[in-house]
């Protein structure tokens, strides 16, 4: 087995600190300082393997990004029908680790640095345009008729239930985010099969 250097460890702490550097102020305003002190590390080293705390950011997006793509092609991995699709990917946002309170408010975070940010705009709509796609392909085999209106709501659903556990509105547990979105999905398909 190949060693694995400093290198990687060090990048993958200074990612999870910066993620929960996000959580723990709520915020983007933190410093490059504090998300070494928080891995164990000097600033100086943050810098050489990343740059600015902007390209720490978007490293930390693509980070959380990268973690949410392989939980959804582990549930669509299992799924074997169209209805079942459109559950593996409402339950991998909504497992533990993507449901963690700095997760959450890091995308939240994210979201406005990418008002502000091209690289953030650009890493948040292709992970838009893959909840989309992923969501319309199951939809359009199931109610092709209101293909888009479903994925539409269903991922407006998902983004506003981030919403409201980042901002504290109510809390609500993973596993009943989950259900309100299988609610939301089988009432919706229930119209389609008594049209």
């Amino acid at each position: 087995m190949p060693k694995l250097g400093m290198e990687p460890i060090r990048r993958s702490a200074l990612l999870e600190a910066t993620i929960h550097e996000i959580g723990a102020r709520g915020t983007l305003d933190v410093t490059v300082s504090q998300i070494a002190k928080r891995a164990g590390m000097s600033s100086a080293l943050a810098h050489h393997y990343f740059g600015s705390k902007e390209q720490i950011f978007a490293a930390a997006m693509r980070h959380i990004l990268s973690l949410y793509g392989a939980e959804v092609r582990g549930a669509l991995s299992m799924a074997k029908s169209p209805r079942e699709r459109i559950e593996a990917v409402i339950r991998a946002s909504f497992t533990p680790a993507q449901f963690r309170p700095e997760m959450v408010s890091a995308w939240l975070n994210f979201y406005v640095q990418a008002q502000r940010s091209d690289e953030a705009r650009r890493l948040l709509h292709i992970y838009q345009r893959r909840v989309r796609s992923n969501l319309h392909h199951a939809f359009r085999q199931i109610a092709p008729d209101r293909a888009r209106t479903l994925t539409r709501g269903t991922a407006a659903m998902i983004d506003g239930l981030y919403i409201r556990q980042a901002l504290g509105e109510r809390g609500i547990a993973p596993e009943a985010a989950v259900d309100v979105l299988l609610h939301y999905l089988d009432t919706s398909l229930a119209q389609d099969s008594t049209a």
